[in-house]
């Protein structure tokens, strides 16, 4: 199993970012209304209101959203427990992570025609929110854990009998899934072999991912990147560079430019700026330290970051439910061992 990543983000961690991060979640998180709800009707019954449905997470737009809106409050509140902002955090995770919200989310979870439920990109952001207060001893992990359970649970149903890898570059994508699946330690050894035996299956063999082609107009994730990244996560350095160099020839890589902020889709693009950064961030850390290419990673991750942090605003609130999760992730490198 992965050991435990490093908390020397506390060291870099800028307090006037992480305050702006913070209160863009703490203004969504229980912000029901607009709201985007992927649900399934079963009955009569089932046509409620977003907090009915999912009493923990209703706010942030949507639920993958209201979910890592979550992990960004447990994670800033963790490095920087005396901070401004950490008392509404803590608040804020109180009133939402409940034994009677997170009962109703196990059911709703479980509810017929939902097997597809938030899968994988919402149910892997909440392993890293469970991960987050399991490995800061927080009580709410107690609470939290059944819902943890369910989500593990669909997972190892779901991954064996998965014939492909989705490689696009929104919520459906499998490699960024794989990476924080692994780094939430959910599931113990069994569920990060069985991650890694799928990763290996999907991945291993690969060879000249078409870099030149991304992005799409509405990615907030690399194809490309995200499989390097994961990969990096499974294999020694000296063959991750030797893989590395067979799947991805090329780097050159520049910012995404977001034409209309306002727009939720195209808005992707910052948070592909941010996924980007902290990508190229990992690729360079799983690569042995005298490899040329570290320098030229770092190099494009910061052209990247500096990209993508000057987006996060909140100004329009089609990024601002979302990316200070993303910017939250890069900046304290949550992604790195």
């Amino acid at each position: 199993m992965l050991g435990p990543l490093i908390l020397a983000a506390t060291l870099s961690l800028d307090p006037q970012a992480a305050n702006r991060f913070a209160h863009l979640a703490l203004a969504c998180v229980h912000k029901e209304y607009p709201n985007k709800v992927a649900h399934v009707l079963n009955s009569d019954r089932d046509v409620a209101p977003p907090r009915d449905l999912t009493p923990a997470f209703y706010g942030c737009y949507d639920w993958h959203s209201s979910v890592h809106g979550h992990w960004l409050l447990a994670r800033l509140t963790r490095l920087a427990p005396d901070a401004p902002f950490a008392a509404d955090a803590r608040a804020a995770l109180q009133k939402s992570i409940t034994d009677e919200s997170i009962a109703q989310e196990v059911a709703y979870l479980n509810g017929a025609g939902r097997a597809s439920f938030e899968r994988p990109y919402g149910l892997a952001w909440l392993l890293q929110l469970s991960g987050e207060l399991r490995e800061s001893n927080d009580p709410l992990y107690a609470t939290i854990k059944p819902l943890e359970d369910a989500a593990v649970a669909r997972l190892r149903t779901w991954l064996p009998k998965l014939s492909h890898p989705v490689r696009s570059g929104e919520h459906s994508q499998t490699a960024f899934a794989f990476g924080l699946m692994l780094d939430s330690g959910a599931g113990g050894d069994e569920m990060a072999n069985l991650i890694q035996s799928r990763a290996l299956a999907f991945y291993r063999n690969d060879r000249n991912c078409p870099l030149a082609y991304e992005p799409s107009g509405e990615d907030f994730l690399s194809p490309c990147l995200a499989e390097a990244d994961v990969m990096r996560r499974i294999l020694p350095p000296r063959e991750f560079a030797a893989w590395l160099t067979k799947f991805m020839p090329k780097m050159t890589l520049v910012p995404a430019i977001v034409t209309d902020p306002s727009d939720p889709k195209l808005a992707h693009l910052d948070g592909l700026n941010l996924s980007r950064a902290w990508m190229l961030e990992g690729i360079a850390s799983g690569l042995p330290a005298n490899d040329p290419r570290v320098a030229k990673l770092r190099a494009a991750a910061k052209a990247h970051a500096d990209a993508g942090l000057a987006a996060v605003t909140g100004e329009h609130y089609e990024g601002g439910h979302w990316l200070g999760s993303f910017a939250t992730y890069l900046v304290t490198k949550r992604g790195i061992r």
